[in-house]
């Protein structure tokens, strides 16, 4: 393929494509349209620069836009936002800040990666100004502004998941009055109840006031109102997940599916000719249950774009899926899940068997051992992995990496029980909490 690659977007998954472009095409023309002032940045990283633990925002920067318009010769535009894509005549209409001008731009081949937006219910006062959402540097910027240059003094954080805890956490080593406000009963919804009962307890040590079962009603000026009590609130941080940014491909005739997100192959192709997709404004397909679905994360972000980038060029390519694996700290307590829970299993047809253990994170003879609690889920009948989850202390979480790459590869139960891993004393006991699991499910599976 050549022509003119015209990139939307310019944080992972749309400046992963355009390097592999670039590395494949040296002469290729690429032009990225990005309506921040940032690219390639960790957006994941943004609660431990609130938090202070970051010390300064261009630390979350990769590569600037400078890098790749001097080293790789990427016409990189800022403050370009796209307002329109024009399939018939290969154009997208793109609104240039700095100039208070909408100019055309023609494109060969469309990359689109508009990642996603954080999700704002409809509720009096949500688009107050001091409301924001936690999904871009720009973000970032805004929020960091309003800490340090204005009086706040009491935040109050809308949901419990993963940027919710991550962001009470932050405001409450910044000094700020913290409270976290989750509609349900348990937080990280994602997670059993059981393995996410230590979260609340955990908040709570550090000074975060938790109220679960608690829902938003409005958002006033200088108080959030919600299950029936007003809450001081001088800065509303928006926790309650994201949705797609695939309107601008839904309205030029982009075909969309799983919860609004673009639809694409497994070589990223959208329903359009010439025209790709990759990260949180596109679909995935999931590993265990053979369905395509939406998955926010940024290392599905990379490889999806370095998918798409290959291909673009002229290579072959292909994502083969994802199991939806993510961790985070919260306090001192370590979260991981992968592949299906239990009510997702049971969603998509599967009977299935589940085992929850307790192990250690080191030898027992050993001082500052922590507990880990196990939980993992097998198909009845054949024994495969679908899924687990894990909470625990120091030591923990990166143990759901051994059984995401267990499920990913099909291994049953009995197979886990014998996988070969590392041990030390320092490091766990000779059967490791994931040996332990795999046993307990070996054992409900002979019972079943």
């Amino acid at each position: 393929m050549t022509g003119r690659l015209v990139v939307i977007g310019g944080d992972a998954a749309g400046m992963s494509a355009a390097m592999q472009v670039r590395r494949r095409q040296p002469d290729r023309e690429i032009v990225v349209l990005e309506k921040g002032r940032w690219t390639s940045y960790s957006a994941c990283g943004i609660p431990y620069l609130v938090g202070g633990l970051v010390g300064d925002l261009d630390d979350l920067v990769a590569r600037s836009p400078e890098t790749f318009r001097d080293q790789h010769d990427i016409d990189v535009r800022l403050g370009h936002e796209v307002r329109g894509i024009d399939l018939d005549q290969r154009t997208v209409e793109a609104w240039d800040a700095d100039a208070g001008a909408s100019a055309t731009v023609g494109f060969d081949t469309l990359h689109i990666a508009t990642g996603a937006r954080p999700l704002r219910p409809d509720l009096p006062g949500i688009d107050l100004p001091h409301v924001h959402g936690v999904q871009t540097l720009d973000d970032a910027a805004a929020l960091e502004k309003r800490v340090t240059s204005e009086h706040v003094e009491n935040v109050v954080v809308v949901g419990g998941g993963y940027i919710g805890l991550e962001m009470a956490e932050a405001f409450v080593r910044r000094g700020l009055a913290t409270t976290l406000v989750e509609r349900g009963d348990h937080l990280m919804p994602s997670l059993d109840p059981d393995v996410a009962a230590p979260l609340p307890d955990a908040l709570r040590g550090l000074g975060v006031d938790v109220r679960l079962g608690n829902a938003v009603e409005a958002v006033g000026e200088h108080a959030v109102h919600a299950g029936g009590t007003e809450i001081p609130a001088d800065l509303v941080v928006l926790g309650l997940g994201t949705v797609p940014n695939a309107d601008l491909a839904a309205a030029a005739g982009i075909a969309t599916g799983a919860k609004g997100a673009i639809r694409v192959d497994r070589r990223q192709r959208t329903s359009a000719e010439g025209v790709w997709a990759a990260g949180d404004c596109c679909e995935s397909y999931h590993l265990v249950a053979r369905v395509p679905v939406h998955i926010a994360l940024g290392t599905v972000a990379n490889k999806q774009g370095r998918v798409a980038g290959i291909n673009m060029a002229g290579g072959y390519a292909a994502f083969p899926g994802a199991l939806g694996t993510a961790v985070t700290k919260v306090c001192e307590v370590e979260i991981g899940r992968t592949g299906l829970s239990a009510a997702e299993a049971a969603t998509h047809g599967f009977v299935t068997v589940e085992a929850s253990v307790e192990g250690e994170s080191r030898a027992g003879y050993l001082p500052e051992r922590r507990k880990i609690t196990v939980k993992a889920l097998a198909e009845a009948g054949t024994g495969r992995m679908l899924g687990a989850q894990i909470v625990g202390q120091e030591g923990t979480a990166k143990r759901i990496d051994v059984l995401a790459t267990a499920i990913q590869a099909g291994l049953t139960a009995e197979e886990v029980v014998e996988l070969d891993l590392g041990y030390a004393p320092p490091f766990g006991p000779v059967w490791d909490p994931v040996h332990l699991v795999g046993r307990r499910l070996v054992q409900k599976l002979t019972e079943a």
